[in-house]
């Protein structure tokens, strides 16, 4: 418990000066409140929630987390104009924090008034390049084409368009021609002109919106060999190699994408998926995926080394899936619950227990932090240690039968290694109450 005062408090001073007089009373009372609206929101009382956060303002009136908070209350009641009041004033509080902005991304969306959203986004561009592609779609949806090309040429010079960037191109050109993109016309402009690299990559797009696959490939094949530094033709090439289970072609068309400068990392992604797909059959092919995941740039939002630990786990590949996740460079709490289940099905106690408590300090109000420690020390017969943790973190299980259950059979497997024969009959007794509702 000391260490989640620590962070509370913590917590506050860097929101605000405080009185060394007035911190016993007004540390407590502001704890209290905070993770009352915390609890409230979490099992959907949000009105009790907002209560907490207004006595919150009371103390620190210029706190922009707590009017955060208040705007995601709001929100999810529908109360649009308390949520973007809320929202705008943690925004002018704290104009650097790019999740404020989101909230009233999300205000002015649900309310469909695009036009609003538009001026927000364009903000949220300077904070993740990723978010044109919603201003692209804000554009089309309020036909400002000339503004939506402007943006989609500026994703287009920096790698490859989506499958939506792409569809939204073809309107806008269709709008500027009057009729849609001609496959007849894109075949003669490739014989007029074969090293226009452009026409390849819309004339294989047309012939997979119309399932005409071979046609797609054989354009593809004829890219390659007209332009062969092109890298986006291997986009393509990959998926028919993969299809053709040609693994020397599908290897080589894969390590040109991925290697690639040019092609956005999006598409790199999707790549990627295809060729580990393939090589779920062919096990050797793992080796030449780990070869190649330091060209993935871990800096733009894509940690790889997480992705194939999801991957893996969702195949219940243990073993490949907590060699991805060790490697991961971050420690969210998705990262964290992935490898704390790994640990557990793996009957790695050490490991839990230690990974479980460190995490504990970045995330003190997760219960099953809690749990995975509590677990941990029981089988490695640290009961003492056991059951101090999951005293600590049964308080927090909200609206969770399964964790709380979890907790019940823990504190038994504990008492008896402690000798406790009241604390079994009381964790007995709420183990039973459980199972009967």
């Amino acid at each position: 418990m000391k260490k989640i005062i620590a962070f509370l408090f913590l917590f506050q001073l860097s929101f605000g000066q405080i009185n060394p007089e007035d911190v016993a009373t007004a540390e407590n009372e502001f704890e209290t409140n905070f993770f009352d609206a915390l609890k409230e929101k979490a099992i959907e009382n949000y009105d009790k929630a907002i209560i907490a956060l207004q006595k919150c303002l009371l103390k620190e009136p210029a706190n922009p987390e707590i009017h955060y908070q208040l705007g995601i209350n709001y929100l999810a009641q529908k109360k649009y104009i308390e949520a973007e009041n809320a929202f705008q004033k943690a925004v002018d509080l704290e104009p650097k924090q790019r999740w404020y902005w989101n909230g009233l991304y999300d205000v002015h969306y649900q309310t469909r008034n695009f036009y609003k959203s538009i001026a927000i986004v364009e903000k949220l561009v300077t904070f993740d390049a990723n978010m044109k592609e919603d201003l692209v779609s804000l554009y089309m949806n309020t036909q400002q084409f000339d503004k939506a090309k402007i943006v989609i040429d500026d994703i287009e010079s920096k790698g490859t368009l989506t499958k939506a960037m792409e569809s939204y191109q073809m309107q806008i050109q269709s709008r500027q021609k009057g009729t849609k993109p001609n496959v007849n016309d894109l075949v003669e402009a490739i014989k007029n002109n074969p090293k226009a690299e452009q026409n390849y990559i819309d004339l294989i797009y047309q012939y997979s919106s119309a399932n005409q696959e071979d046609k797609a490939f054989e354009t593809a094949l004829l890219l390659e060999k007209e332009l062969p530094n092109s890298d986006l033709a291997q986009v393509s090439l990959v998926k028919f190699h993969i299809n053709a289970n040609d693994i020397p072609k599908a290897t080589a068309s894969y390590k040109r994408v991925v290697k690639s400068s040019k092609i956005d990392l999006k598409i790199k992604q999707r790549v990627l998926n295809e060729y580990l797909i393939f090589a779920i059959k062919y096990p050797q092919l793992l080796t030449e995926i780990d070869n190649t995941l330091t060209f993935f740039d871990n800096t733009v939002g894509m940690d790889v080394n997480k992705e194939l630990g999801k991957f893996f786990y969702n195949k219940n590949n243990f073993e490949l899936a907590q060699k991805y996740i060790e490697q991961s460079k971050e420690n969210d709490i998705e990262v964290i619950d992935l490898l704390l289940n790994i640990y557990d099905f793996n009957k790695e106690f050490e490991k839990m227990a230690k990974k479980a408590e460190a995490d504990i300090d970045l995330f003190p109000t997760k219960a099953n932090l809690y749990y995975y420690a509590g677990k941990g020390y029981n089988n490695l017969n640290n009961f003492k240690k056991a059951k101090d943790f999951l005293e600590m973190g049964i308080d927090y299980v909200i609206d969770d039968p399964n964790l709380e259950v979890g907790f019940c059979k823990q504190f038994i497997f504990c008492a008896d290694g402690l000798s406790d024969a009241k604390m079994k009959q009381t964790y007995q007794k709420r183990l039973d109450a459980i199972s009967k509702k």
